[in-house]
């Protein structure tokens, strides 16, 4: 393991990625954990507040090819993977894939779309492939999306599928920033576009692969294992949850743990890995009871009582 060589790379575009996106340091850090973990990150939160500026930044400092989609009630899954169009001059049907390819993929507001149109998605996000009248196309790697979504109290919002949040390893708010952050913000800002040109790249996609493989490579002792397999448990047995944490939800914490343990400096995961990144890997993939279904709050508060519940061997 080349731990000079990563955090090296990771020091780079987290500085690099909090020129634009001031004052949002965890946020960067959860996003670039998804792309180190060859996942996809969900950002829930009120429009306005960087979500879409957080994606293409990222998106410019590794120079990735890079695509928005923005989700609307009336959007159908061809809109996102594409589908067969008529070529007029040899009178047959030809297969155009869509804007799901390309390394990293915004889709603004997932939850403005129907379930049907959120579906698209569930192929390119678990298998990395895009499949169009028996025709398949790999996605090149890394490939990820970054999925916003409104809280569920706005107008026209759907609720995500519990198959479709699954595929999303991190789920987080991304928050306002405090009072300095964004005075300086509103400062440099004398355009209401997004100017994305001024953002570098400081990385390249080899080195996201490089950084995938490293993340690959870190270990995890029985005892964490172990400590993984406790909370995932708990989240089962606490009276406030209807369908606790699945074997998928384990697997993604794990991985998770690794992520953060090399943007950490580490070739282990610890246990202190585990119980940060618990919060934002769990609680989008428990169903808290009826009476709690629609408070996203409740279950990262189940999820941190769980870990209080859990002890370190």
């Amino acid at each position: 393991m080349n731990s000079e060589k990563s955090s090296k790379i990771i020091s780079a575009l987290i500085e690099n990625i909090e020129k634009t996106v001031r004052g949002k340091r965890e946020a960067i850090i959860l996003s670039l954990t998804g792309l180190l973990a060859k996942s996809h990150v969900l950002i829930e939160d009120i429009p306005g507040i960087g979500k879409t500026t957080l994606a293409m930044a990222l998106a410019r400092s590794i120079n990735a090819d890079f695509r928005r989609i923005q989700m609307t009630a009336d959007m159908l899954p061809a809109d996102i993977i594409g589908g067969l169009v008529f070529n007029p001059k040899t009178q047959e049907f030809e297969v155009r894939f869509g804007p799901i390819c390309a390394n990293i993929v915004l889709c603004d507001e997932i939850n403005r779309s129907t379930p049907r149109t959120q579906s698209a998605l569930l192929e390119c996000m678990a298998e990395s492939r895009v499949t169009i009248d028996r025709q398949t196309l790999e996605l090149g790697e890394p490939f990820m999306v970054i999925a916003t979504q409104n809280p569920m109290e706005y107008e026209g919002c759907y609720m995500l599928g519990e198959s479709q949040k699954d595929r999303f390893i991190v789920s987080f708010k991304m928050g306002y920033p405090d009072y300095e952050n964004e005075k300086n913000i509103i400062k440099t800002h004398n355009d209401v576009k997004i100017n994305d040109s001024e953002i570098k790249a400081v990385a390249g996609i080899e080195d996201i692969l490089f950084l995938q493989t490293e993340t690959a490579s870190i270990k995890a002792s029985d005892s964490v294992l172990d400590y993984i397999m406790n909370i995932v448990k708990q989240t089962r047995k606490d009276s406030r949850v209807a369908i606790g944490a699945s074997t998928r939800g384990a697997i993604m914490l794990k991985i998770a743990g690794a992520a953060f343990a090399l943007i950490s400096g580490r070739d282990h995961i610890i246990y202190d890995d585990i119980k940060y990144m618990a919060p934002f890997v769990l609680a989008h993939r428990i169903e808290p009871a009826s009476e709690y279904a629609m408070d996203r709050d409740m279950a990262v508060n189940i999820i941190k009582d769980c870990l209080d519940n859990v002890a370190v061997e």
